[in-house]
């Protein structure tokens, strides 16, 4: 009998991908740096035949780019590439919130305050690694508060695209800035709250534009 999919057991590509996908997230392969398969399998304790597997998954998802004959890189961010993520974020992001107000709850508000609330006390302590983790898990949970299945599956393959280079952007952050993006969770939140749908849009249009011009920032990237 066919065991249900959250029991299946992960593959050995499968776990090799989230190691890659976690060490490009967090930088220990630049961008634009080769990919060696058997370096890699070395490297992870594994064959190359689940190294090779796990690097077509990241190229489906953008993190990694295979050439014929010059193996695969790294990703490396474009002005058009991060035009590009800019925008879809800005048109899906204000969807969900669209949809996050038709289902506001005080149970998403308590939520959403409570991961805002985090984001502050680390961004005090200088903590932009805590700060960032909280990023993500609070865009993740206004995802999964829109109640939305196939929203989620287009978020999960952007946010592989777009992850690394917002943690590398938010890792440039001074002292002041990071408190300032912190306090932007929480000022959305009371917007959500207001119920003001003009206003939360406007409110994530202007946020990802801010995160679009650190990750430019970041990445060495001109207009």
């Amino acid at each position: 009998m066919a065991q249900p999919a959250e029991h299946l057991p992960v593959s050995a590509a499968g776990r090799v991908a989230d190691q890659l996908r976690d060490l490009i997230r967090d930088g220990a392969y630049a961008p634009g740096a080769r990919l060696v398969e058997r370096s890699i399998a070395r490297e992870l304790g594994t064959s190359h035949i689940p190294v090779r597997e796990a690097l077509a998954r990241l190229a489906e998802e953008g993190l990694v780019v295979r050439l014929p004959r010059r193996g695969a890189r790294v990703a490396e961010l474009s002005p058009r590439l991060l035009e590009e993520i800019s925008s879809v974020r800005v048109v899906l992001e204000q969807f969900v919130c669209e949809r996050v107000l038709e289902r506001w709850t005080p149970a998403a508000h308590a939520e959403l305050t409570r991961i805002a609330r985090k984001m502050t006390v680390a961004a005090e302590r200088g903590s932009t690694k805590t700060v960032c983790e909280l990023d993500v898990r609070f865009h993740e949970t206004l995802w999964q508060l829109a109640d939305h299945e196939l929203l989620l599956e287009v978020a999960a393959g952007l946010r592989g695209r777009i992850e690394r280079f917002l943690r590398a952007a938010n890792a440039a952050l001074a002292p002041e800035e990071l408190r300032e993006h912190a306090a932007a969770h929480s000022r959305l939140v009371e917007l959500l709250a207001s119920g003001d749908e003009p206003a939360v849009a406007a409110a994530m249009r202007r946020h990802i534009e801010l995160g679009t011009e650190r990750v430019a920032r970041a990445e060495g990237i001109g207009s």
